[in-house]
This record gives structure tokens, C-alpha cells and sequence, in this order.
């Protein structure tokens, strides 16, 4: 105060007179233009109390606040006018198609709010209640306008484009039906046209405008009216509102339905596994777009505003992250079966890849706390149903054999399924921890154990674990020949399974080439138990003399006896089948290099004896080229019968 009548006495004092002096008077009144009136009209009673030529003040200050009330007028009058002509509203262009009324609009606001800031706690009671008054009749149209802008502009999520964008992997895999395991292997059949489909990646460059660009601005004007005017708690009831129902719709398109726990679990494994799928591609699409779009949205309407804008992005959220995280609980709890496990993988890939982005945009603990629990859970879900999986190789116990010493759907089912869990590597080796008592129940057998890692141990403990219960079901072959022939069939199949795989490197060459000994160690066994007793119609022994003076009654048996084998052999062996053709071809081989020589051998010895005999035909029936092209008939899975045959001329 000091200071202002000091300037006012310097300026009166400096020669000029009066008008100096009111003009130092006006130019102080007016630097507190920004100060409440009452403070302004004090301010004129000082100077006029200190040199009553500041008394022409007076008409200044009226003048200002009559320029003040107009203002205030014209501002009210543009916002009572819609309120009052509810006629007006209803035929109005919508708020984005007529900038001028809107500009207008929000220009009033301005105008109350500058002077509800400028009014003192002892203003003019009427004048604050009409501009209260005002300021909300405002906010609830701007509240609607806010609305309708933000339905208005919502772009539809173009799901085709999104789903074009993801890069998948198809890998061959027959889900079977929920029922017993056993019937699991016998209705699974080598690539039968159904695939498991990996869930594929989210190409970088996926970017979506979740509202028209133009309309951000309209809002964002909007928005910061209303929470300049303190109407900040109905902007976010808004705003989420109807982000919320256009995320839920989006959830929609996608596929993924609002389901509880109980329901999930009830639903059968074909339609649970294309709810699955669709719900990875959901948290893809969910967390890289929709959620990273809506954090880029609150962050354009309501910019400079971080407190207000991580309120508006979790409220917005909560709930299309809960509901997507409430079915992937769902699965992490339900019933375990080996079919499940790798939509569960898949899963349990996507949280993974997707969490970290989550974790750094919302900021609602709880939320990141469910996501981390369902991440855990569906982690816990996968080692559970790989263990689910392991036993029930081990404990499946049905005896129904293969007619024809064939591979076994036991083989086919673990080696497919086995060849896909490889692809799952990376994730399989953080999931699984091989104790110390399974590395003690592996073969020591040079193979590396070690050195392996985790999924590679599992997976040779597992393929073990095959081997072992393929050999007790070999049991139930009486036939000796057709025991090893199935265990040939099937050990041939593991190991060309896991030679044209990933397996060969998790495995080893080692192991490949064990088993490879055991395909010919089981073919030896094979020939021992298969033409032992024919050939020994080919000895010598016990048929009564040498080359020349031999009993034609016991050679006469000889040939029939073998004969008879043979046939039997044929009979049998025709309808026995060995599907790989080169171990097929290398059994024919071995067959004919140990039974045509013998026979020839036993043919040129003794053979003259009989041929100058009547009925000659009946004991020598073939020549060792019919034969070893008999022999050719053997493993096609065809039973065939040798009838009335005569020898052939030689």
C-alpha cells in the first residue's frame, strides 16, 4: 500500500496535474483486473480517501463491471438457450458438425468459470448461485455431448485384419475326445487332417484408431472443461462407461464370451479347444491393441492430467482384462488331460509374452497381481498335465493286440505328440524341474544324460517308459516271431520319429543308433522263432545215410514237413505287416539268405532221389526261385493261402 500511494504522490508531485495522476490511479485499478471485485472496489475507497480527484474512478470501475456483467450475461444466455429450448436440442447437428456452436458453447463456459475464479467467498450471493447454476446446466450437456461423441466415433474392430496379422504355425496333432485314454490311443490315426494350430505372433507394425482422430479433439476440448469445472468424477463415469461396453464388444467379435469357472469346466474338450484358440488370439489383440490403444487414447483427451488419466485407463480396463484372465483361471484348474496340455503351453506363451507389456501400462495392483496368479496357475496347469501324460503311458494296460504285429496306436499317439512337445521347448525347459530320482530311473547307457536338457530327459524317460509297456503288450502275442516282429515295427517307428525331428537333437545320435540295434537284434529274433523248425526239415541229420543211400521215407517227410511250414509261414506271414518299406525289403533279404541257400543246399543233395519217383510233384512243390518269390508276398499285411500247388519245371 505503501508503494501504490508513494507512485500516486510522485506522479501528482511531478508537474501535469491530474491527469497523470488519475492515469497512475487507473493503471494500478487495472493491474488488478485479475483480483475479486470487492478487492477492486476497496481498493477505489482508498484512493479516493487519499486525493479526491481519484473520485472519477468510480465511473471506471462501473464501467468495468458493467462490461464484466454483459459478458457474464451473453455466457449464461448461450447456455440457458439449450436448456430452455429443448426443441433446439433435439433438431441441433450433432456437436462434431457444427464448430461454431460448439466453439461458442465452450467459450461461454470459459467466460462463467473466469469469473466463478475472480468471485471472493464474499461475493454477490446471486451472481455466484446464477453462475453455479449455469456452470452445471453446462456440465450436463457437455456430459451427454461427451457421451455421444465417444459412441459416435468408435471404430469397429476390424477382427479379419487383425487375425490376417498374426503369423501362425501349424503343427499336426489329433485332439482327442475327453474319455479313457485307451480309447484316446486306439481312435488316433497318423495325420488324419486335424492340426494343432500355435498361436503365432502379432506383426509390429499393428496399429488401430479404437475413435476417429477427429473426434479426440472435440473430447478432449470437453473433457478438460469438465474437469476444470470440477466435474471430473462424472467425466470418468462417462468415459469408461462407454470404453468399457466397446471393449466388451470388441471381447465379442473375438470370440471370447463371458463365462464363470463352473461354466468353463463343463464345456466338452472340441468346443473348449476352439474357445482356447480363440482366446490367445483375444489376449494378442486385447493386450497389444486394444489395451495399448486405450492407453494412447486417455493419454491424447486427457493430456497434462497423469493422475487422472491412470484412473480413466484402469477403470476402463478392469474389467476386459479380468474377464479374459477369468477364463484362462478357468483352464488352469480344470480337469487334467493329455489333449489340453498344448492349448495350455499356447496359453501360457501368450501371458507370458504379453505380461510385461501389462504390467508396465496398468497400474491397478490387483489387476497385475491376477494376471501374474493366472500366468502361475497356467504354468502349474502345464507341468501337472505332462505329468498326467507320463503316467498314463506308463499305466496303460490295454492288452487287445494288433492282428497283424502292427504299430500300435499307443506308438503313433506318444511319438506325434511327443514330436510336437519339442516345439515347446524353450517354455517346457523352464516348466519342468527332472528330479534326482528320475535321473537314477534313465538308462546308463553312454547317452549324455547329464548333459541333456530338462525337456530332453523327461522326453527320453517318457519314450522309456513306451518301450517298457510296448514290451509287456508284446506279451500277449503267443506267436514268438510275431512278438518281435511288433516290437520291431514299433521301435523302427520311434526311431524314425525321432530321426526326422528336433527330437534326433534332444535325444541324441547315440540313442538313435542303440535302437537301431535293437530293430536288429528284435529281426534276429524274429528269424530264429520264425523259420527254426523249417529249416531244420534242411538238415541232414536223422534222415538215415549220406547224399546217396538217404531213406526216401524220411526225405519224403523232410519235404512235406517243410512244405507244410512253409505254407503255414506264408499263410500266416502274408497278413503280418511291417509299414516301413526298407525294413520290410531288409527282412525279405534276410529270410532268403538264410532259407534259399538251405533249401537249394538240401535240394541238390537229395532231390534226385525223389524226382525219379512217382508222385514226385507232391513232395518237391517248389524250386528255391518259388520260393524266394513267395517270400516276396510276406508283410503286406494281406493273408494269402498257397493252394494245391505243383512243382514248378525247374
Amino acid at each position: 500500500m505503501t508503494t501504490t500511494t508513494t507512485s500516486i504522490a510522485a506522479a501528482a508531485g511531478g508537474g501535469g496535474g491530474e491527469d497523470r495522476v488519475l492515469a497512475a490511479a487507473q493503471h494500478i485499478v487495472k493491474s488488478l483486473g485479475n483480483t475479486p471485485k470487492e478487492v477492486r472496489e476497496d481498493m477505489l475507497l482508498i484512493f479516493s480517501s487519499f486525493d479526491n480527484r481519484l473520485s472519477n474512478l468510480t465511473s471506471m470501475i462501473s464501467d468495468e463491471n458493467k462490461a464484466e456483467d454483459d459478458r457474464f450475461e451473453a455466457a449464461e444466455k448461450v447456455i440457458l438457450w439449450w436448456e430452455t429450448n429443448p426443441e433446439a436440442m433435439r433438431t441441433a447437428v450433432v456437436w462434431e458438425e457444427s464448430p461454431n456452436e460448439s466453439a461458442e458453447y465452450l467459450s461461454a463456459v470459459d467466460e462463467i468459470l473466469s469469473l466463478m475464479e475472480g468471485l471472493s467467498v464474499g461475493s454477490d450471493h446471486e451472481l455466484s448461485d446464477r453462475a453455479e447454476n449455469a456452470i452445471q446446466i453446462a456440465m450436463s450437456r457437455l456430459e451427454d455431448e461427451f457421451r455421444h461423441i465417444l459412441i459416435r466415433n468408435t471404430v469397429p474392430l476390424d477382427s479379419e485384419r487383425l487375425y490376417g496379422s498374426i503369423r501362425r504355425v501349424s503343427l499336426s496333432f489329433a485332439s482327442s475326445q475327453d474319455g479313457d485314454f485307451v480309447e484316446e490311443f486306439e481312435s488316433f490315426g497318423e495325420m488324419d487332417g486335424r492340426f494343432h494350430e500355435r498361436g503365432g505372433s502379432l506383426g509390429d507394425d499393428v496399429c488401430v484408431d479404437l475413435i476417429h482422430p477427429d473426434a479426440v479433439v472435440e473430447l478432449k476440448e470437453i473433457a478438460y472443461r469438465m474437469i476444470r469445472s470440477g466435474y471430473e468424477k462424472e467425466c470418468v463415469q462417462v468415459y469408461s462407461s462407454v470404453r468399457r461396453d466397446a471393449l466388451d464388444e470388441c471381447l465379442v467379435i473375438l470370440g471370447v464370451e463371458k463365462l464363470s469357472i463352473e461354466e468353463v469346466q463343463k464345456i466338452e474338450w472340441k468346443v473348449l479347444d476352439e474357445k482356447m484358440k480363440k482366446w490367445i488370439h483375444a489376449v494378442k489383440i486385447g493386450v497389444r491393441v486394444l489395451l495399448i490403444g486405450e492407453r494412447r487414447l486417455s493419454d491424447q483427451i486427457f493430456e497434462g492430467t497423469d493422475e487422472t488419466r491412470e484412473i480413466y485407463f484402469n477403470e476402463t480396463t478392469k474389467g476386459c482384462i479380468l474377464q479374459l484372465l477369468n477364463f484362462g483361471e478357468a483352464v488352469a484348474i480344470g480337469r487334467r488331460s493329455p489333449e489340453k496340455l498344448f492349448r495350455i503351453l499356447d496359453m501360457y506363451d501368450v501371458l507370458v509374452d504379453v505380461y510385461p507389456d501389462l504390467e508396465q501400462m496398468v497400474s491397478d495392483e490387483f489387476v497385475v497381481a491376477e494376471a501374474k496368479g493366472v500366468l502361475d496357475g497356467l504354468g502349474d496347469a502345464a507341468r501337472g498335465t505332462f505329468a498326467e501324460f507320463e503316467n498314463a503311458v506308463q499305466g496303460e494296460a490295454s492288452k487287445k493286440p494288433m492282428l497283424s504285429g502292427e504299430i500300435h496306436p499307443i506308438s503313433r499317439y506318444v511319438m506325434n505328440y511327443v514330436r510336437l512337445l519339442v516345439d515347446y521347448s524353450e517354455t517346457l525347459n523352464f516348466l519342468l524341474d527332472t528330479g534326482d530320482d528320475e535321473l537314477q530311473s534313465l538308462p546308463n547307457d553312454d547317452l549324455g544324460i547329464e548333459s541333456m536338457s530338462p525337456i530332453g530327459r523327461r522326453l527320453l524317460l517318457l519314450i522309456n517308459n513306451l518301450e517298457s509297456n510296448l514290451g509287456e503288450k508284446s506279451k500277449v502275442y503267443e506267436d514268438g516271431a510275431l512278438q518281435c516282429v511288433f516290437m520291431m515295427n514299433n521301435i523302427q517307428y520311434i526311431v524314425q520319429k525321432v530321426k526326422d525331428s528336433e527330437l534326433r537333437k534332444l535325444l541324441g545320435d547315440n540313442w538313435v543308433r542303440k535302437r537301431r540295434g535293437q530293430v536288429r537284434q528284435y529281426a534276429t529274433g524274429y528269424l530264429r522263432a520264425a523259420w527254426s523248425k523249417a529249416l531244420s526239415c534242411l538238415k541232414d541229420e536223422g534222415i538215415g545215410g549220406s547224399t546217396s543211400n538217404a531213406s526216401k521215407m524220411a526225405l519224403k517227410e523232410r519235404f512235406k514237413n517243410f512244405n507244410a511250414n512253409f505254407e503255414d509261414l506264408y499263410r500266416t506271414q502274408t497278413a503280418w505287416k511291417v509299414p516301413d518299406a526298407q525294413l520290410r525289403e531288409e527282412l525279405r533279404i534276410s529270410i532268403s539268405e538264410k532259407v534259399i541257400p538251405a533249401y537249394r543246399s538240401f535240394m541238390g543233395r537229395f532231390g534226385s532221389q525223389l524226382e525219379s519217383g512217382r508222385h514226385a510233384g507232391k513232395y518237391i512243390k517248389y524250386t528255391a526261385d518259388d520260393l524266394e518269390s513267395y517270400v516276396l508276398d510276406l508283410f503286406e499285411g494281406t493273408p494269402c493261402v498257397l493252394h494245391h500247388l505243383r512243382r514248378k519245371s525247374t
